[in-house]
Protein backbone atom coordinates (compact mmCIF):
# COMPACT_ATOMS: atom_id res chain seq x y z
CA UNK A 1 0.00 0.00 0.00
CA UNK A 2 1.31 3.38 -1.17
CA UNK A 3 2.41 6.50 1.52
CA UNK A 4 0.69 9.51 0.31
CA UNK A 5 0.48 12.70 2.34
CA UNK A 6 -0.60 16.29 2.39
CA UNK A 7 1.77 18.85 2.47
CA UNK A 8 1.66 22.64 2.71
CA UNK A 9 3.82 25.50 2.34
CA UNK A 10 3.84 29.65 1.18
CA UNK A 11 5.24 28.23 -2.28
CA UNK A 12 5.56 24.55 -4.08
CA UNK A 13 8.88 24.13 -3.00
CA UNK A 14 8.53 24.56 0.49
CA UNK A 15 5.26 22.47 0.45
CA UNK A 16 7.46 20.01 -0.80
CA UNK A 17 10.12 20.43 1.34
CA UNK A 18 8.30 20.01 4.22
CA UNK A 19 6.85 17.00 2.63
CA UNK A 20 10.01 15.39 2.05
CA UNK A 21 10.95 16.00 5.96
CA UNK A 22 7.91 14.69 7.00
CA UNK A 23 7.90 11.34 4.66
CA UNK A 24 12.17 11.50 5.37
CA UNK A 25 13.35 11.19 2.44
CA UNK A 26 14.39 12.64 -0.69
CA UNK A 27 12.36 14.09 -3.81
CA UNK A 28 13.43 11.31 -6.20
CA UNK A 29 11.51 8.75 -4.46
CA UNK A 30 8.29 10.61 -4.17
CA UNK A 31 5.61 11.30 -7.21
CA UNK A 32 4.11 14.79 -6.53
CA UNK A 33 0.93 16.59 -7.65
CA UNK A 34 0.93 19.92 -6.85
CA UNK A 35 -3.22 20.79 -5.48
CA UNK A 36 -2.99 24.47 -5.35
CA UNK A 37 -0.88 26.82 -6.98
CA UNK A 38 0.64 29.80 -5.75
CA UNK A 39 0.42 31.43 -9.17
CA UNK A 40 -3.01 31.33 -9.29
CA UNK A 41 -4.24 34.38 -7.59
CA UNK A 42 -7.62 36.23 -7.45
CA UNK A 43 -8.28 39.64 -6.80
CA UNK A 44 -9.73 39.27 -3.86
CA UNK A 45 -7.57 36.76 -2.26
CA UNK A 46 -4.48 38.89 -3.46
CA UNK A 47 -3.67 40.06 0.14
CA UNK A 48 -4.54 37.11 1.94
CA UNK A 49 -1.69 34.57 3.15
CA UNK A 50 -1.33 32.02 0.78
CA UNK A 51 -1.01 28.33 0.87
CA UNK A 52 -0.10 25.81 -1.46
CA UNK A 53 -1.14 22.09 -1.11
CA UNK A 54 0.42 19.85 -2.72
CA UNK A 55 0.14 15.54 -2.48
CA UNK A 56 3.06 13.42 -2.17
CA UNK A 57 3.39 9.81 -2.54
CA UNK A 58 6.59 7.12 -1.94
CA UNK A 59 7.36 5.20 -4.13
CA UNK A 60 6.82 1.47 -3.79
CA UNK A 61 10.46 0.68 -3.69
CA UNK A 62 11.81 3.31 -2.00
CA UNK A 63 10.00 3.55 0.79
CA UNK A 64 11.49 4.59 4.03
CA UNK A 65 12.52 1.50 7.08
CA UNK A 66 13.94 1.64 10.39
CA UNK A 67 17.61 0.58 10.30
CA UNK A 68 17.99 -2.04 13.00
CA UNK A 69 20.69 -1.05 15.43
CA UNK A 70 23.69 -2.97 15.49
CA UNK A 71 23.94 -5.64 17.41
CA UNK A 72 26.79 -4.89 19.77
CA UNK A 73 29.23 -8.34 20.29
CA UNK A 74 30.41 -8.89 23.54
CA UNK A 75 33.27 -10.63 23.45
CA UNK A 76 33.33 -13.26 26.21
CA UNK A 77 36.36 -13.64 28.78
CA UNK A 78 36.65 -17.48 27.16
CA UNK A 79 37.43 -15.80 24.08
CA UNK A 80 40.13 -12.89 25.49
CA UNK A 81 41.79 -16.02 27.04
CA UNK A 82 42.04 -18.09 24.13
CA UNK A 83 43.05 -15.29 21.82
CA UNK A 84 45.77 -14.53 23.81
CA UNK A 85 46.71 -18.61 24.70
CA UNK A 86 47.06 -18.25 20.60
CA UNK A 87 48.85 -15.51 20.22
CA UNK A 88 51.62 -16.76 23.37
CA UNK A 89 52.01 -19.62 21.53
CA UNK A 90 52.62 -17.97 18.17
CA UNK A 91 54.91 -14.73 19.75
CA UNK A 92 57.14 -18.31 21.51
CA UNK A 93 58.35 -19.32 18.45
CA UNK A 94 58.91 -16.34 16.52
CA UNK A 95 61.41 -15.38 19.26
CA UNK A 96 63.16 -18.47 18.57
CA UNK A 97 63.55 -17.20 15.26
CA UNK A 98 62.92 -13.44 15.16
CA UNK A 99 62.83 -11.68 18.47
CA UNK A 100 66.13 -12.35 19.48
CA UNK A 101 67.54 -9.81 22.23
CA UNK A 102 63.72 -8.82 22.58
CA UNK A 103 60.80 -9.30 24.97
CA UNK A 104 56.95 -9.39 24.48
CA UNK A 105 53.85 -8.34 26.56
CA UNK A 106 50.44 -9.08 25.99
CA UNK A 107 47.57 -8.27 28.25
CA UNK A 108 44.03 -7.37 27.86
CA UNK A 109 42.26 -4.06 27.59
CA UNK A 110 38.70 -4.63 28.06
CA UNK A 111 37.74 -6.15 24.95
CA UNK A 112 40.45 -6.21 22.82
CA UNK A 113 44.16 -7.36 23.51
CA UNK A 114 47.65 -5.35 23.46
CA UNK A 115 50.72 -6.94 22.17
CA UNK A 116 54.04 -4.85 22.61
CA UNK A 117 57.13 -5.93 21.42
CA UNK A 118 60.54 -3.94 23.13
CA UNK A 119 64.65 -4.69 22.96
CA UNK A 120 67.28 -4.07 20.22
CA UNK A 121 67.02 -4.27 16.90
CA UNK A 122 63.33 -3.94 16.63
CA UNK A 123 63.47 -1.94 13.11
CA UNK A 124 63.21 -4.80 11.29
CA UNK A 125 59.79 -5.58 13.00
CA UNK A 126 58.66 -2.00 12.18
CA UNK A 127 60.42 -1.34 8.83
CA UNK A 128 60.03 1.23 6.53
CA UNK A 129 56.75 3.65 7.81
CA UNK A 130 55.24 0.67 9.97
CA UNK A 131 54.78 -1.56 7.02
CA UNK A 132 56.22 -4.32 9.07
CA UNK A 133 54.22 -3.85 12.26
CA UNK A 134 51.19 -3.49 10.31
CA UNK A 135 51.41 -6.86 8.78
CA UNK A 136 52.51 -8.43 11.43
CA UNK A 137 49.41 -7.07 13.67
CA UNK A 138 46.97 -8.23 10.96
CA UNK A 139 49.28 -12.43 11.26
CA UNK A 140 48.63 -11.86 15.06
CA UNK A 141 45.27 -11.12 14.51
CA UNK A 142 44.75 -14.41 12.22
CA UNK A 143 46.21 -16.39 14.80
CA UNK A 144 44.18 -14.95 17.72
CA UNK A 145 41.07 -15.32 15.98
CA UNK A 146 41.20 -18.78 15.19
CA UNK A 147 38.87 -20.90 16.64
CA UNK A 148 36.56 -18.56 17.87
CA UNK A 149 32.66 -17.26 16.77
CA UNK A 150 33.35 -13.50 17.86
CA UNK A 151 36.05 -11.43 16.55
CA UNK A 152 38.37 -9.88 18.86
CA UNK A 153 40.67 -6.83 18.03
CA UNK A 154 44.44 -7.23 18.22
CA UNK A 155 46.98 -4.12 18.64
CA UNK A 156 50.08 -4.64 18.26
CA UNK A 157 53.09 -1.62 19.27
CA UNK A 158 57.00 -2.30 19.00
CA UNK A 159 59.11 0.49 20.98
CA UNK A 160 56.17 2.97 21.07
CA UNK A 161 56.33 3.27 17.33
CA UNK A 162 52.70 4.14 16.99
CA UNK A 163 52.53 7.39 19.64
CA UNK A 164 56.03 8.81 17.76
CA UNK A 165 54.74 8.47 14.13
CA UNK A 166 51.40 9.91 15.34
CA UNK A 167 53.17 13.00 16.94
CA UNK A 168 55.41 13.04 13.85
CA UNK A 169 52.18 13.25 11.32
CA UNK A 170 50.36 15.94 13.95
CA UNK A 171 53.85 18.07 13.37
CA UNK A 172 54.00 17.52 9.99
CA UNK A 173 49.91 18.12 9.39
CA UNK A 174 50.14 21.80 11.46
CA UNK A 175 53.62 22.85 9.84
CA UNK A 176 52.37 22.04 6.36
CA UNK A 177 48.81 24.03 7.11
CA UNK A 178 50.91 26.79 8.60
CA UNK A 179 52.70 27.03 5.01
CA UNK A 180 49.38 26.51 2.90
CA UNK A 181 47.86 29.30 4.85
CA UNK A 182 51.24 31.73 5.06
CA UNK A 183 51.72 31.24 0.87
CA UNK A 184 48.48 30.33 -0.58
CA UNK A 185 49.13 27.18 -2.57
CA UNK A 186 48.06 23.83 -1.98
CA UNK A 187 50.67 20.83 -0.90
CA UNK A 188 50.31 17.55 -1.81
CA UNK A 189 51.54 15.29 0.82
CA UNK A 190 53.22 11.59 0.11
CA UNK A 191 51.92 8.68 0.12
CA UNK A 192 50.53 7.43 3.33
CA UNK A 193 48.79 4.11 4.42
CA UNK A 194 44.48 4.66 5.78
CA UNK A 195 45.82 4.92 9.51
CA UNK A 196 48.02 7.99 8.62
CA UNK A 197 45.67 10.39 6.39
CA UNK A 198 42.81 9.62 9.30
CA UNK A 199 45.76 11.28 11.90
CA UNK A 200 46.43 13.83 9.17
CA UNK A 201 42.75 15.15 8.54
CA UNK A 202 42.05 14.63 12.52
CA UNK A 203 44.97 17.41 13.32
CA UNK A 204 43.00 19.74 10.92
CA UNK A 205 39.62 19.21 11.19
CA UNK A 206 39.26 22.50 13.37
CA UNK A 207 41.07 24.69 11.29
CA UNK A 208 38.51 26.81 10.18
CA UNK A 209 41.03 28.02 7.19
CA UNK A 210 42.32 24.65 5.79
CA UNK A 211 40.86 21.88 3.81
CA UNK A 212 41.98 18.23 3.63
CA UNK A 213 41.28 15.80 0.55
CA UNK A 214 42.43 12.52 -0.25
CA UNK A 215 43.32 12.01 -4.00
CA UNK A 216 45.45 9.20 -6.04
CA UNK A 217 44.27 5.16 -5.73
CA UNK A 218 46.11 2.47 -2.69
CA UNK A 219 48.93 2.54 -2.24
CA UNK A 220 49.34 5.70 -3.79
CA UNK A 221 46.61 7.83 -2.06
CA UNK A 222 48.03 11.12 -0.29
CA UNK A 223 46.41 14.22 1.32
CA UNK A 224 46.10 17.58 -0.14
CA UNK A 225 46.18 20.37 2.26
CA UNK A 226 44.82 23.60 0.75
CA UNK A 227 43.37 27.17 1.68
CA UNK A 228 39.69 27.28 1.46
CA UNK A 229 39.44 30.61 -0.42
CA UNK A 230 35.83 31.20 0.67
CA UNK A 231 37.68 31.68 4.32
CA UNK A 232 39.28 35.07 5.97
Amino acid sequence: MSTTIISEGKTTNEAIENGLKELKTTKEHVSIKILENEEKKSFFSILAPRVVRVEMTLKEETKTYKKEPRKEIIISEGELKKAEENIEVFLKELSRNMLEGQSYEIKRNKDMVEVTINGENSGILIGYRGETLYALQTILSSVANKGLENRVTIRLDIENYKAKREKTLQDLAIKTAKTVMKTGKSITLEPMQAYERKIIHSALQDNKRISTDSIGEEPRRRIVIALLRNKK
